[in-house]
């Protein structure tokens, strides 16, 4: 038989079709994480980790590789120049980073300095990003755009810091808000730049299709529209409005719905050219850009029917064609592009804290064992499965399985009877499902076979902190050992994390063309570390975590790779009991307080009150997750 090589883990996990380059498997049998695919500037993920536990810090760890960030900026600002020279269009493009995508300072802060050569600038969703972005921005030549429900602070910190010689448009979401504006710049006397969302009817594609179209939340009716031009040039501030924007939706999985959005778009941009509104040169095409977490390279909503290029190939060309037809001279595009950027770079990698066995064929009675005559034609149905008859055989265990549950229920049949009835149906299970052809149809009962018979592998991990919204919004994230991967996986599982919650668990996985329900998985090996990966996590996940159980965040470890290796640029050790606890009104100080009454109030000896205290004060320093 063939041996197992890393080329054959390649193709089981897929990485080749969601990796884009960035990953791939060493000759030792590793996740390698590469910059770009021709790049030399490689790290090694499971040298990372064990290079962390040396220096004392244990997974989960949430790895960012700040290089990814670079090569994904230089992807998306390239794929638009191609776009523009192609096209021999006359503007330029602007894109913004939405900072709601990845909130931590130090990813922000390597997105403006690694997009400082395309003017790439930042996107603001309320005034507390504001205030971040203020505060790293550097690029006077890049926009900040202030999206969001705006009231005076938020409208007031903008064009305060517009003072800085900084480019801040203020997107006007929703009627009132025009007004709010033009009241606080006449207060404070600086000229406000207004953008205007509009609430285009094309509906978007993917899970938040609901984002785009006339339901979105967000966004002034062609009315408003035409009410918000006439107020501005009643102002006498028409030329301040500088940006039209839309948005239909984050994760657009179909390039059609992206292509029917912007000649919407562009039409109403043009109309509002012709409408005196001259110093209207900026159209924001919003967010949308999706990444292919599946590798099903499809419209599905965990994937994508096209490419970055193609996408700035669409932007570029619908928009430049409705501008030339109407006359109108063609805008400078922005885009929101958050997740396309950011989602590589994180990875999030977890220990294997236990694995809970599949049901095996394993009988430990024989039919001289048995009296009761139910248990005994079940054990004779067992012995006659064969590759022959896995069909019947199904459905006669199923039955017997019935029976016995029946009898027992009623009390005609014991404990220990309803013990083997439950071995037998197991067991039957196992044989069917070992025995089903793998090259050929398995009928339809019989499919979820493997999915029941699989191991449960107890990640030390909470799914609701790390992966929010594979909980939420069912989102498939690649997953794989980052190791191993010259052996054979000969498990096949599901995944469970700590947390004391039944969703707390993994039970779809990434695959060619669709989904599966089990994924294949080394046996661990006894005291080694195993180690999975999860991918494409650098979007959303960190900043939607929530505390389920007072699972806090992970380790945190930034990493720059370079020809001759790896180096931790920044280590942020993950949150403690106290801090966690802290976010939730309890005082460490209080509590000991607390603890120390009832111990004096209880029989408790001075020894052990002494070590009960010491415990307690140790634990509040030490990470949430389980050591």
């Amino acid at each position: 038989m063939k041996s197992w090589s890393g080329s054959d883990s390649a193709e089981c996990y897929g990485i080749e079709r969601w990796g884009r380059g960035h990953f791939s498997i060493n000759s030792r049998g590793n996740v390698q994480v590469s910059t770009r695919p021709e790049s030399i500037a490689t790290a090694d993920l499971f040298e990372v980790i064990e290079d962390l536990r040396a220096r004392g810090y244990n997974a989960p760890v949430l790895l960012r590789f700040s290089d990814i960030l670079r090569t994904r900026i230089e992807e998306l600002n390239r794929a638009f120049a191609s776009a523009i020279s192609d096209c021999r269009y006359q503007a330029s493009y602007r894109g913004v980073f939405p900072i709601k995508v990845n909130q931590a300072r130090t990813v922000v802060e390597e997105i403006v300095h690694f997009g400082r050569p395309y003017h790439y600038g930042l996107e603001a969703g309320s005034k507390a990003e504001l205030m971040a972005i203020l505060a790293v921005h550097k690029d006077p030549d890049s926009l900040i755009v202030c999206n969001g429900y705006k009231d005076d602070a938020y409208v007031e910190m903008a064009l305060l810091g517009s003072k800085l010689g900084v480019s801040i448009v203020l997107v006007v979401e929703k009627p009132s808000e025009l007004q709010r504006i033009h009241r606080v710049s006449e207060k404070l006397g600086i000229p406000a730049c207004y953008g205007i969302r509009v609430k285009i009817s094309t509906p978007g594609a993917g899970k938040w299709h609901l984002s785009g179209g006339d339901l979105s939340k967000f966004g002034l009716t062609a009315t408003e529209i035409l009410e918000a031009v006439e107020s501005l040039r009643g102002w006498g501030q028409l030329e301040n409005l500088r940006l039209m924007h839309f948005h239909l939706g984050s994760q657009v999985s179909a390039i059609q719905s992206i292509k029917r959005a912007l000649r919407e778009a562009a039409v109403l941009y043009a109309e509002l050219r012709k409408l005196g509104c001259t110093g209207l040169d900026h159209l924001d095409v919003g967010g949308g850009l999706g990444i292919d977490y599946d590798g099903s390279q499809s419209d599905s909503s965990c994937s994508l029917n096209y490419s970055m290029q193609e996408y700035a190939n669409d932007v570029v060309h619908e928009v430049m064609m409705v501008c030339d037809q109407a006359k109108v001279a063609h805008p400078h595009l922005v885009s929101e592009s958050g997740r396309a950027i950011s989602a590589h770079h994180s990875i999030l990698v977890v220990p294997v804290l236990e694995v809970s066995k599949a049901i095996t064929e394993d009988i430990d009675f024989g039919e001289d064992e048995v009296a009761e005559p139910l248990i005994r034609n079940f054990l004779r149905a067992f012995r006659d499965i064969d590759a022959s008859n896995l069909a019947e055989s199904y459905h006669d265990v199923v039955s017997f399985r019935d029976q016995v549950r029946q009898l027992f229920g009623v009390g005609h049949l014991s404990l220990k009877d309803r013990v083997r009835g439950d071995q037998l149906y197991w067991a039957s299970c196992a044989r069917i499902q070992r025995l089903m052809p793998s090259n050929e149809t398995v009928p339809e009962n019989l499919t979820d076979l493997e999915r029941l018979l699989c191991d449960t592998f107890v990640l030390n991990f909470s799914l609701f902190q790390s992966l929010p919204d594979s909980w939420a919004v069912d989102q498939i994230f690649p997953v794989l050992p980052i190791h191993r991967l010259n052996e054979e996986p000969t498990r096949r599982a599901i995944l469970a994390d700590i947390t004391c919650d039944s969703d707390g668990r993994v039970d779809s996985f990434a695959n060619a063309r669709t989904t599966k329900n089990v994924l294949e998985l080394h046996a661990p090996e006894d005291d080694k570390p195993y180690y999975l990966g999860f991918f494409l996590v650098g979007a959303y996940q960190e900043i939607l975590g929530d505390l389920h159980n007072l699972f806090g965040d992970t380790n945190t470890v930034h990493i720059s790779m370079h020809s001759d290796g790896y180096r931790f640029e920044d280590i942020f050790a993950g949150e403690t009991v106290s801090e966690v606890l802290g976010y939730l009104n309890y005082r460490p100080e209080q509590m000991q307080a607390a603890l120390q009454a009832k111990i004096e109030d209880s029989e408790m000896s001075p020894n052990d009150a002494e070590s009960f205290l010491g415990v307690y004060r140790d634990q509040l320093g030490s990470i949430t997750y389980l050591r």
